[in-house]
C-alpha cells in the first residue's frame, strides 16, 4: 500500500501522457469520448460501488458546475432495481478499479439492455467492462495488489477531471483558451504530489501516534471535499479496523453532533481554492464550524493549505497541502489521508495490503 501510494505522481503522469498531447486533448484518443458525451444528451448517471462511487461523487459535482450537463450518481447494487422511465435518455458512466466487479458488471449491463450509451472508467484495460462498454477510458494506474485504492483511486479521479474538461467544451462552457489553461494546471499536479509525499509521510506518523487510543472518527468536508471526506474514513475502516463515518460539514449539528467527545477526533478538510468564490464561502463555513467544536471540546485534525494560520490556529493538528484549483485538490488532500490510514494500520499491527473479510475485486453481491 505505501508503494502504491508513493507511486501517484507517476501514474497521474502517465494517464496525463496519454490523454493530453503538447497541444491539448490528443484527438485520436478522446475522439469516443467526445462521441459518447454527444450521445449522452446533456444528461449523465453514474454507477460505481466503494472508493469508485467517491471518485463519482466528486465527478457529479464538477461536471454540473463546470458544464451545466445534469449527473446523478448511483450505488451500482441499487441502479440495477431502478426504474428506466426517469433515466431513458441518459448516458451510463460505469467506475471500477478492476473493471469486474460484480454489481457494477450488473448495472453496465442493465443499460446496455435499456440501450444507454455507455463508458467505462477502469484500470484493467481488457476488462469486461472495458470490454462490454460502448466506450473505454481506462486509468493507467497500473496492477494495484493493496486491497485499498490508493492509486486506482486518484487516477480515477484525473480521468473524471479530464472528463469534465471535455464535457464542458462540448456543451461550449469552455474556451479554446481556458481549457488549455486548465490542462497546463492539470499537467502541474504530478509534481506537485511529489514534492510533498515525504513531508506527508513525517506529518501523517507524528499525528497517528497522537491517537493510538482513538477508536471512531468523523471525517468532514464541504462540496467536492465531502466525498473525500468519505473516502477518508473508508480508507481508515478498511485498513485500520477503526470506525469511522465521513459527513458533509454542514450536517454535523444535524445530529452527528452528538458523537463529538473525547476520543472522537474530527478530520476537516478545511483547504480553499483563494481564486474561486464559491471555494472561499465554503472555507469561511468549515473555519467558522471549527471555531465551534473548539468552543465545544473538539479534538480536530485538519487538512489545510500551506501556511494557513487561521486553521492551524483552531486545529488540534494539522496537515498541510499546497493551494491548487478547488477540483485538483481532491487529487492532492487524500493522499494524506491515504497515508494516515496506512500508519494507523501499521501501529495496530495489520495487515494493510490484506485486511480481513476484503478482497481486491467484488465478484459476488
Amino acid at each position: 500500500m505505501l508503494r502504491e501510494i508513493g507511486e501517484q505522481p507517476a501514474t497521474l503522469a502517465a494517464t496525463l501522457d496519454r490523454y493530453v498531447g503538447p497541444d491539448g486533448f490528443r484527438p485520436d484518443v478522446v475522439a469516443p469520448i467526445r462521441s459518447w458525451l454527444q450521445a449522452a444528451g446533456g444528461q449523465i448517471l453514474i454507477a460505481a460501488s466503494g472508493s469508485s462511487r467517491h471518485a463519482g461523487m466528486v465527478a457529479e459535482l464538477t461536471i454540473e458546475d463546470l458544464s451545466g450537463i445534469a449527473v446523478d450518481v448511483e450505488y451500482a447494487s441499487e441502479y440495477c432495481y431502478q426504474s428506466e422511465r426517469a433515466k431513458r435518455t441518459a448516458g451510463v458512466l460505469i467506475i471500477s478499479q478492476s473493471g469486474e466487479t460484480a454489481d457494477t458488471l450488473a448495472a453496465l449491463r442493465k443499460a446496455t439492455r435499456a440501450g444507454h450509451p455507455t463508458l467505462a472508467i477502469t484500470n484493467v484495460d481488457d476488462s469486461t467492462m472495458a470490454r462490454e462498454a460502448t466506450v473505454s477510458f481506462p486509468t493507467l494506474a497500473g496492477r494495484e495488489r493493496a486491497v485499498p485504492a490508493t492509486k486506482s483511486f486518484t487516477a480515477q479521479l484525473l480521468n473524471l477531471q479530464l472528463l469534465t474538461l471535455l464535457a464542458a467544451e462540448s456543451s461550449g462552457q469552455l474556451d479554446p483558451a481556458a481549457l488549455k489553461d486548465q490542462l497546463a494546471e492539470l499537467a502541474l499536479l504530478p509534481s506537485a504530489i511529489e514534492r510533498q509525499l515525504q513531508g506527508w509521510m513525517n506529518a501523517t506518523s507524528a499525528v497517528a501516534a497522537q491517537y493510538d487510543c482513538a477508536r471512531n472518527f468523523l471525517f468532514l468536508g464541504r462540496g467536492v471535499h465531502y466525498p473525500i471526506a468519505r473516502e477518508g474514513a473508508l480508507k481508515l475502516k478498511e485498513s485500520a479496523y477503526l470506525h469511522a463515518e465521513g459527513y458533509p460539514s454542514g450536517e454535523l449539528k444535524h445530529g452527528p453532533n452528538a458523537l463529538v467527545a473525547e476520543g472522537t477526533p474530527l478530520v476537516m478538510i478545511a483547504t480553499v481554492d483563494r481564486a474561486e468564490t464559491s471555494s472561499v464561502e465554503r472555507y469561511e463555513k468549515v473555519v467558522q464550524l471549527m471555531r465551534d467544536m473548539r468552543e465545544q471540546g473538539a479534538d480536530i485534525l485538519a487538512i489545510a493549505n500551506t501556511a494557513d494560520d487561521t486553521v492551524a490556529g483552531l486545529a488540534t493538528h494539522t496537515l498541510f497541502v499546497e493551494e491548487l484549483p478547488e477540483a485538483l485538490l481532491t487529487i492532492s488532500e487524500v493522499v494524506p489521508l491515504q497515508m494516515l490510514s496506512y500508519v494507523m494500520a501499521i501501529n495496530n499491527g495489520i495487515d494493510v495490503d490484506s485486511p480481513r473479510n476484503l478482497t481486491k475485486a467484488v465478484l459476488a453481491e
